[in-house]
């Protein structure tokens, strides 16, 4: 298990603690029995975003994923608000910074707590072996410790992800790898937050811009991908999951604070940016105008109108009507229905 001391831990006298072993839980059900049995609420580390089991929270490098992940570890430890408007339950928080050194930490926790004394049950680690050589059963050891466990945050993913089994693919590879993490966050109904990479060339589909193969989705609970934002929002989180609805949320990023807040309003018109807010109100004014209408009358050059109106029909705010002709969408519930 993880200590505060100063030397390294001596690995567990008993290394078969079953962390690998499936949970002691009915598995089969009658219909009628599955019917009338009664199920606790999932937890949540963060109500509508982070809930039990695995998190992977994905985003390109330098983007924030780190920032975030520290800030979030802090504000529930400590409880009160996360990204500045979610209450969130305190509790203990375990969080592997295992790309960062102890001096960087503290430098970002200076910075996020600006001068507030940090929360007792944040327990750090910036060293963990593979879940394969030892890492599975110190955080088993450390969970175990702490029953009352509100998140584990791993970053990044590739530094315990086990060694993949001889003679099997990449699907099945990544698959097991996430399992491997999901069966500890079962064990003890914890929420882990995994931050992970995503492709260099982007995609429609934010899941297809998670690094890997499909597996590693397709094991995790929920998906958040953190995207750059445009317009009034540093940062466009995009969740799914099998116990979240699917959601975008716009951010904005405090750097003299290093703190993600969540903004309020619709995602889509905070990440619109000029260009697109020009031709969206003059299309409203001048609904089934083709691209030389709008260029005139908005004295935006034609690549950029071409361009904002392509984008702008992926995210749902214009619809080609035919003949060349275009249409701007009021709401996401109008674009929604024309589709």
């Amino acid at each position: 298990m993880f200590d505060h001391d100063d030397h390294t831990p001596p690995p567990p006298e008993d290394t078969d603690l079953g962390v690998f072993a499936p949970p002691k839980r009915r598995v089969a059900w009658s219909a009628t029995d599955l019917m009338d049995a009664h199920f606790p609420e999932p937890k949540w580390a963060v109500p509508g975003m982070i809930c039990e089991g695995v998190n992977l929270f994905c985003g390109p490098p330098k983007v924030g994923k780190s920032w975030a992940s520290l800030g979030l570890g802090l504000d529930i430890a400590a409880g009160g608000v996360a990204f500045g408007s979610i209450p969130v339950n305190a509790g203990p928080v375990l969080y592997l910074a295992l790309e960062d050194t102890a001096r960087r930490l503290q430098s970002r926790m200076r910075t996020l707590l600006a001068g507030n004394r940090a929360p007792e049950q944040l327990t750090i680690v910036t060293e963990c072996p593979r879940l394969d050589n030892g890492g599975a059963e110190m955080i088993d050891g450390w969970l175990t410790a702490h029953p009352t466990a509100r998140l584990v945050v791993v970053d990044v993913f590739a530094k315990i992800r086990p060694a993949a089994a001889h003679g099997s693919n990449a699907y099945d590879a990544d698959y097991a790898a996430i399992g491997a993490i999901k069966r500890l966050a079962d064990k003890h109904a914890v929420a882990f937050l995994v931050v992970h990479h995503v492709r260099k060339a982007g995609s429609d589909d934010f899941l297809s811009e998670v690094s890997g193969t499909n597996g590693i989705a397709g094991a995790a609970d929920a998906t958040l991908v953190l995207k750059r934002g445009r317009g009034k929002a540093d940062g466009l989180l995009h969740i799914t999951g099998r116990d979240v609805e699917e959601v975008e949320h716009a951010f904005s990023f405090d750097p003299a604070r290093g703190a993600w807040r969540l903004l309020d309003g619709d995602p889509r018109k905070l990440t619109q940016t000029d260009n697109h807010s020009t031709v969206h109100d003059w299309l409203l004014d001048n609904p089934e105008s083709g691209p030389t209408a709008i260029v005139a009358g908005t004295g935006l050059n034609p690549e950029s109108v071409k361009t904002t109106l392509r984008r702008g029909e992926k995210q749902g705010w214009f619809k080609p009507i035919g003949r060349g002709k275009w249409l701007a969408i009021d709401s996401g519930r109008e674009a929604e229905s024309m589709f």
